[in-house]
């Protein structure tokens, strides 16, 4: 064959080769696009699952009902509900209010520690601090941990109850001042101090040493609880079953000596709390 001959031959093998190389790339990019679109729908299928899965808004489902323990602020800022007396054992609860997993914790235990306390079964530490280090789940933990701080402690345990009834949904800007001062006045407190600690975020030193404190505790997640200074497993955090049998363990199955109301007022007790701890049943929202 003639060189003229070859080169029409060579020039469609050429235009063939091509032809074939941008099917290909055609085919390429058309599964990026479907991957990118199946990767679009996991996600939102996976949002609308945390959405649905969530609750929201709605009220905490707060099995107990019965009377409360006297509410104290300790010196290092944390909050103790214990009968007069009872001083072991301890059961830490290191919380972020903006942590979903905390919010659902407290949903289904939050009850079961209130009972256990009233009962003189064991002395509860709540120890909110700020865990979360990216916006706007950092401000709103710090808005939410700070107000809590401001709040004055004979209506702190109310309090701490409706700031995880009104959690955000995670990713969205939340706990604004107004709405933690509104919450404030639905449960009693129209101090115009409260209203300038928060809106001056007055004890966001205080949330600073809580973080800071959580780290020295080995805390590296939320809900962390511990229980006579041990961190607690999950069969424990699983269930109120789990939760009272290891109170149970741990106090030898009898209430703490002060379990019965015999004691003295604990210091910064309020009157209310004492009220509630006598047998008035605790107000709901």
């Amino acid at each position: 064959m003639s060189e003229q001959g070859r080169e029409p031959s060579a020039r469609r093998r050429l235009a063939g080769e091509r032809a074939r190389a941008a099917a290909r790339r055609r085919r390429q990019r058309a599964l990026l696009v479907v991957l990118g679109a199946v990767a679009v729908v996991a996600v939102a299928v996976v949002v609308v699952v945390v959405v649905a899965s969530g609750d929201g808004n709605k009220p905490l489902d707060d099995s107990y009902k019965g009377a409360l323990a006297p509410a104290t602020r300790q010196q290092d800022g944390s909050v103790a509900m214990a009968r007069p007396g009872v001083t072991a054992p301890v059961l830490d609860v290191w919380e972020d209010f903006q942590c979903p997993a905390c919010r659902a914790m407290e949903k289904r235990l939050g009850g079961t520690m209130k009972q256990l306390a009233a009962e003189g079964r064991v002395k509860v530490v709540y120890r909110p601090f700020q865990l979360f280090q990216q916006d706007p789940l950092m401000s709103n933990s710090r808005r939410a941990a700070n107000a809590a701080a401001c709040m004055p402690v004979g209506h702190w345990v109310e309090y701490h109850d409706r700031l995880y009834a009104e959690q955000p949904p995670e990713g969205e800007k939340g706990f604004s001042s107004p709405d933690l001062i509104r919450w404030a006045r639905d449960v009693g407190v129209t101090d115009p101090s409260f209203a300038a600690c928060v809106d001056g975020n007055q004890k966001i030193k205080a949330v600073d040493q809580a973080s800071a404190q959580a780290g020295k505790a080995g805390v590296d997640s939320t809900p962390y609880l511990a229980l006579g200074g041990e961190k607690v497993h999950d069969e424990v955090l699983g269930s109120p079953d789990g939760l009272k049998k290891a109170v149970a363990k741990a106090t030898g199955g009898t209430p703490a000596p002060g379990g019965t109301r015999s004691g003295g007022t604990p210091e910064g007790a309020s009157k209310a709390a004492l009220g509630r701890a006598a047998g008035v049943t605790a107000s709901s929202r």
